[in-house]
């Protein structure tokens, strides 16, 4: 691809964000076509596919080939995926200090708590709480029971609703995981697993009791308990 190439599918992006910041696209709504875009902008079409490619990457729209009714490209209701797919990139060529995840989670999960113990009506949690009875298997090894853990605190942001934050929870999931697994040899694994299934009862039994102070708490010494057990008291 020559510059001018990179610079002409560069301008149709920039073209479609402008569309969306100004509203005059939105979720549901389809995008003009190829030929439509390709004539205003004054482009080649090829410049247009390559544009709507990296927003499909992103999950900002899914495109049908054909025709009729279904075809083209559209801008999709809830596009986090792709801020998750770039945070997760992010951070692991960043490789992260294990404390500034730990800070990270304190910041958006205090958030998540409060959100969900002062939404009226109650909160949708049959996700989260599907994800802990899994979680109460017996049989579960660490590495399997650490990873349902994970998803569980993104399933609770996911239930509170702000998409941004869901989107970073998402996006930081798999370095959760990662820390999470390298702190579990150093625990008594048994103990810390029923101490875990507790404290994650705990979570949802302060959410459903409408108590935001409490539910703070125990996000807070939930996610510093097992940081200090597992990586040293003294490190955060």
């Amino acid at each position: 691809m020559s510059s001018s190439e990179g610079r002409a599918w560069e301008q149709v992006l920039n073209h479609l964000e402008q569309m969306l910041v100004s509203g005059e696209l939105g979720p549901g709504q389809r995008l003009p076509p190829e030929r439509t875009l390709a004539a205003q902008l004054g482009v080649g079409r090829s410049s247009v596919r390559e544009a709507l490619r990296v927003m499909e990457a992103l999950g900002l729209l899914s495109t049908h080939t054909g025709s009729g009714p279904n075809a083209g490209a559209m801008i999709v209701s809830r596009p986090t995926g792709g801020m998750s797919m770039l945070m997760r990139l992010q951070v692991a060529a960043q490789n992260f200090p294990v404390s500034d995840i730990v800070r990270t989670r304190l910041v958006l999960e205090t958030e998540v708590m409060q959100t969900l113990a002062n939404r009226t009506p109650a909160p949708e949690l049959t996700p989260a709480e599907e994800l802990l009875d899994a979680m109460d298997d017996p049989e579960l090894a660490a590495p399997e029971f650490l990873v349902l853990d994970a998803q569980f605190h993104v399933a609770m942001a996911d239930a509170a609703g702000n998409l941004v934050v869901a989107a970073m929870m998402a996006g930081l999931r798999d370095s959760i995981e990662s820390y999470v697994l390298a702190g579990a040899p150093h625990t008594d694994w048994p103990a810390t697993c029923v101490r875990l299934r507790h404290e994650h009862r705990g979570l949802v039994d302060a959410v459903r009791a409408g108590d935001a102070t409490l539910a703070r708490k125990r996000i807070v010494e939930h996610i510093r308990g097992y940081y200090a057990q597992s990586f040293g008291a003294d490190a955060f």
